[in-house]
């Protein structure tokens, strides 16, 4: 079979033969190719007592205040499993000297930073995923851009990805952003168009957390609810 043009030369004295030699390994780890997540399969029985819960993805999605990163990061902190952390924000940021600020427009240098940063997150998830960890993603998806938005999630990770909307009142949201700072910190009308946008959500078949009095533990264990349930029955977003 003819080598792709661009293929990797494997490393010459590994000792391992071409196709093992071409992965990557990181540490002690070798890294599998990273296949795109397939859909979770029910459980056949009721879990033993006490059994760690299954390797997931999710996506949740929110305005910015929403409260998703602080959720996300509470939720990964105390699953009974395995579970990292991936913030597309802090992706974003590696970038130091030209990054695209958001408080300054959106623009084509933005968006292809936000579009390399949601690849970035996607192959990172992938690798966690295959080395039997889970992953908890947070983005502020909007329900009117599905190409680029939650069907480039799903690209970049896969049909199993398990997206769920957390979508507080918008007081609650001006309240929260109030506290940011740096280039997470956003203007009040910006907050607000935002979030009017979010509410395209509802009617579309994502689950949505309306967290707007509850604290970050309380919102964690309904986004755990909601995940135990799309693993019970998977669903067809």
């Amino acid at each position: 079979m003819q080598q792709a043009v661009g293929a990797p030369t494997p490393p010459h004295g590994t000792g391992l033969p071409a196709r093992e030699a071409a992965a990557e390994t990181t540490g002690a780890l070798r890294l599998p190719a990273g296949g795109l997540v397939p859909l979770p399969a029910p459980p056949p029985m009721p879990a033993p007592h006490g059994a760690p819960p299954p390797t997931v993805a999710v996506l949740l999605i929110g305005p910015a205040g929403a409260g998703k990163t602080s959720v996300a990061r509470y939720w990964a902190d105390t699953r009974r499993a395995p579970t990292a952390h991936i913030s597309l924000d802090d992706v974003r940021e590696w970038v130091r000297a030209g990054f695209a600020d958001p408080r300054g427009g959106w623009t084509d240098q933005s968006e292809a930073q936000y579009r390399l940063a949601r690849r970035t997150c996607g192959f990172a998830a992938r690798n966690y995923l295959a080395n039997g960890i889970s992953c908890v993603l947070d983005d502020a998806v909007f329900p009117d851009r599905p190409v680029v938005g939650l069907g480039g999630w799903k690209r970049h990770v896969g049909p199993g990805l398990l997206p769920v909307v957390l979508l507080p009142g918008l007081e609650a949201v001006l309240a929260r952003n109030a506290l940011r700072t740096g280039t997470r910190r956003l203007a009040d009308e910006e907050v607000a168009r935002i979030h009017g946008r979010m509410a395209g959500w509802y009617g579309s078949g994502l689950p949505i957390l309306d967290n707007t009095h509850h604290d970050v533990p309380s919102t964690a264990r309904m986004l755990d609810e909601v995940v135990s349930r799309a693993i019970a029955s998977p669903p067809s977003w």
